[in-house]
C-alpha cells in the first residue's frame, strides 16, 4: 500500500512539475532561451492568487477565479517584459538574454518582497478539495484536482498547437520565423501571443499550486529545478516530451522518498544523467511532433 500511495503522490508531483514546465517549454520553443525568470513569474502567480483568496478560498469557484486572475496578471506582465526587454534583445548573443532574464527574476522577487513582505503564509484549498478519499490508500481530493488540471492543460496545448490554425502558425514561426514572414504570417503578433501564453501558464501554475504549501519568496525554486529537468529530458520545446518527463521525475521523487529517504533528490539527478546519455535529443524531440 505504501508504494501505491507513493505512486499517487508521484503522479500529483508529476502534474505539478508539468504545470510549471509547460510555460517554460513554450517559452523556449518560441524565444529559444531558458527563461530563468519563469520561477519568479510562477511565484507572482501564487501571490496574486493569495491576494484574492486569503488563507483559504471560500469555494472552488473563488479558487478557480483566483487562478484565472493570476493567469491574466502574469500574462500581462510577461507581455510587458517581452515588449520592453526580450524583443529589444532579439538577434543579440543568447548570453545577454539570459542575463536579462536573471535581472527580471531579481526585480520580480524584490517587488514581491516590497508588496507582500518576507513572511511565510499558509494557504489551504477550498473545503471541497480539502478532504481525503480512502480507497485502500488515502487519496486527497486536491491531489486529484492537480492531476486533472495537468491533464487539461496538456490536452489544451496539444490540441491548440497541433489541431488549430493559430497553433500551426505559431509552430511555423517557432521553427522558421524568416520563412513564416515570407509566407505572409504576422510573425510579431504570433510571437507576442506565444510569449503571453507562456507567461500566463506560469501564473496559472502558481494559482493552482498555491494551496497546501508554504507561500514564500522561495516558492519558485521548489519546482523550477525539476521543471528544467523535465524540459531538458523531454526534448527542448516539446510539450509532449515535457509531459512524459514530468511524470517520470514526479514518480522518481516520490519513490525516492520511500526507498532512499536519507538521499533526497538523488534519483532525479541520476535519471537526468542517464536519460540525457540515452536520449540526448529528448524523449520526444520537437521535430517528431
Amino acid at each position: 500500500m505504501l508504494y501505491l500511495y507513493s505512486i499517487f503522490n508521484g503522479l500529483v508531483l508529476g502534474m505539478a512539475i508539468f504545470l510549471v514546465s509547460a510555460g517554460l517549454t513554450l517559452a523556449f520553443g518560441i524565444m529559444k532561451i531558458f527563461n530563468f525568470a519563469h520561477g519568479a513569474f510562477f511565484m507572482i502567480g501564487a501571490y496574486v492568487a493569495y491576494a484574492v483568496t486569503g488563507q483559504e478560498a471560500s469555494s472552488l469557484w473563488i479558487f478557480l477565479a483566483a487562478a484565472l486572475i493570476a493567469t491574466i496578471v502574469v500574462g500581462s506582465i510577461g507581455v510587458l517584459a517581452d515588449l520592453t526587454i526580450f524583443r529589444r534583445l532579439a538577434g543579440v548573443p543568447a548570453d545577454y538574454t539570459l542575463m536579462a532574464a536573471f535581472g527580471i527574476m531579481l526585480f520580480c522577487t524584490g517587488s514581491t518582497r516590497i508588496v507582500f513582505g518576507q513572511g511565510i503564509h499558509a494557504i489551504y484549498p477550498p473545503a471541497i478539495l480539502g478532504g481525503i478519499a480512502d480507497i485502500g490508500i488515502p487519496i486527497s481530493y486536491y491531489g486529484l484536482f492537480i492531476i486533472a488540471c495537468g491533464l487539461a492543460v496538456f490536452l489544451m496545448l496539444e490540441i491548440g498547437l497541433n489541431r488549430t490554425w493559430l497553433g500551426k502558425q505559431i509552430l511555423a514561426v517557432a521553427r522558421d520565423p524568416w520563412m513564416a514572414d515570407v509566407l505572409g504570417l504576422r510573425v510579431r503578433r504570433l510571437k507576442l501571443i506565444s510569449v503571453a501564453t507562456s507567461f500566463a501558464l506560469a501564473g496559472l501554475a502558481g494559482g493552482l499550486l498555491v494551496a497546501n504549501q508554504a507561500l514564500s519568496l522561495d516558492l519558485g525554486h521548489s519546482y523550477l529545478l525539476l521543471a528544467f529537468c523535465a524540459v531538458i529530458v523531454g526534448g527542448l520545446g516539446s510539450i509532449r516530451g515535457a509531459f512524459i518527463a514530468a511524470i517520470i521525475f514526479g514518480l522518481a521523487e516520490s519513490l525516492n522518498s520511500v526507498l532512499m529517504p536519507t538521499m533526497p533528490g538523488i534519483s532525479s539527478y541520476a535519471l537526468l544523467i542517464i536519460l540525457v546519455l540515452i536520449r540526448p535529443h529528448g524523449l520526444w524531440p520537437e521535430q517528431s511532433q
